[in-house]
């Protein structure tokens, strides 16, 4: 979230990694063998996983649908702007904590009296592991998920980790869309931003991953990088439409506390790109890819026709996930839990109880309402009228009278037969809208 109002990033744990528990977790959002055998046996006809699938029809098609999210907490380090649990790989217990991952992933999924819909393994950077680790990783995913046909299989990964092997070894093991942190094809902003890849490894990134067979590609960009200009975000995004990936993810840089992006803006050492430019950064996103046949479907992501991101979309739209792995947050059941934040204590948790969770609560009708009006207020589709009555059994248009009146007057939403939606002013000024809207309805 950026200063003065605007929430143009997309970023909390509500939004990505509480998405994955919500990167919102919304945090959304794996892999497989090689011709040489270095990853476990083809897994893939056990997955179930099948590009022709029926998302409404398979083996536990009576059970309700959910997002399953996988945590891998390594990275080679940490980039300075990151607040996502994540270690540097050198001198982890990996093996160890993929046991522990694994052992997770069996009870959880087991016992979550869902069918998994959509499988996104994040981090991290998941595709730092050893191909075998991935191989090992994925046969037991692929076990467990054997009557469950995900329809969607997302692995997220950083450009200088793809190699034809891992590419390989994700493609065999049906996944079916790779999310990639790009972040800028500027080398001074990359610099800025920590990043140990050059522009010259993402096109080469790409490139594996379609020879291997991953169709579906996401590239994240990120706009506000101090130094940035307009000229070289238009440049980034010129780069990423030239490479022809079906779907973009850009956000607005945060200054989140504990970072060593924040510490040097604190100390002078980097200035903060001004919030106007930001705003101006924010609506050339929206009308450049427009023009290259991106739809901007949420505030911060844009896919091309019948590419959206159906894992962060379960999010978007309050519906159930699991997740897995040391920090990952699930949501089931009316209950949602986090799993600390440890590497250590987590290997040690489950190997003494079972579970590792840190914290967890029930979310009850108030609770809902905020997370209804957070999350599906992100989505360029707005808060479904009809879905806020069936669940809350109330009318919105009555409960959020009258700031929904104000915010109509001020044109910062639209109201339709179906949805309460944000204009593109609402857009830059988010945070405003939904406090507004959530205040509206305390009482409840």
């Amino acid at each position: 979230m950026l200063g003065g109002g605007l929430v143009i990033s997309g970023a909390s744990i509500m939004d990505r990694r509480y998405l994955q528990a919500w990167r919102c977790q919304c945090h959304s959002g794996v892999l497989r063998p090689t011709e040489a055998g270095e990853c476990a046996a083809n897994p893939k006809a056990r997955l179930g996983y099948s590009r022709h699938s029926d998302p409404h029809m398979c083996a536990s098609s009576q059970l309700p649908p959910a997002a399953l999210y996988i945590h891998i907490p390594y990275c080679a380090a940490k980039c300075g702007y990151c607040d996502f649990y994540s270690v540097p790989i050198h001198n982890e217990p990996t093996n160890d904590m993929l046991a522990a991952l694994q052992k997770e992933l069996v009870h959880r999924v087991g016992t979550c009296g869902h069918r998994i819909r959509t499988v996104f393994i994040g981090g991290g950077t998941p595709t730092i592991l050893a191909t075998t680790q991935l191989g090992q990783l994925l046969t037991t995913l692929a076990e467990v998920l054997r009557d469950h046909e995900p329809i969607e299989f997302t692995v997220e990964a950083n450009p200088e980790t793809i190699t034809a092997e891992k590419a390989h070894c994700l493609a065999d093991a049906g996944v079916n869309r790779v999310s990639m942190g790009a972040q800028s094809f500027d080398a001074p902003e990359l610099e800025v931003l920590e990043r140990r890849h050059g522009a010259a490894d993402v096109p080469q990134a790409v490139a594996a991953l379609r020879r291997a067979g991953v169709g579906n590609i996401n590239l994240d960009l990120i706009f506000g990088i101090p130094g940035q200009t307009l000229e070289s975000w238009r440049s980034s995004l010129d780069h990423a439409i030239e490479l022809g990936v079906d779907h973009l993810s850009c956000y607005g840089l945060t200054y989140e506390p504990g970072t060593e992006l924040t510490a040097q803006r604190d100390r002078g050492l980097i200035t903060p790109c001004h919030e106007g430019v930001e705003a101006e950064m924010f609506s050339l996103a929206i009308d450049h890819l427009a023009g290259a046949g991106f739809e901007q479907y949420e505030i911060s992501n844009y896919a091309k026709p019948g590419r959206r991101c159906l894992h962060n979309l379960m999010y978007w739209r309050n519906e159930p996930y699991v997740g897995i792995g040391p920090s990952a947050a699930g949501c089931t059941g009316g209950r949602r839990y986090k799993n600390v934040a440890d590497v250590g204590t987590y290997i040690r948790l489950m190997r003494s109880s079972g579970h590792a969770e840190s914290e967890s609560e029930t979310i009850d009708r108030a609770k809902l309402v905020n997370e209804m009006i957070l999350m599906q207020l992100r989505l360029s589709e707005g808060l479904s009228i009809s879905v806020f009555r069936s669940r809350m059994g109330l009318d919105p248009l009555q409960v959020f009278e009258p700031a929904l009146t104000r915010l109509v007057e001020s044109r910062l939403l639209f109201v339709t037969e179906e949805h309460i939606a944000l204009t593109r002013s609402g857009m830059l000024v988010a945070n405003r809208v939904m406090t507004e809207l959530a205040c509206a309805c305390e009482s409840l």
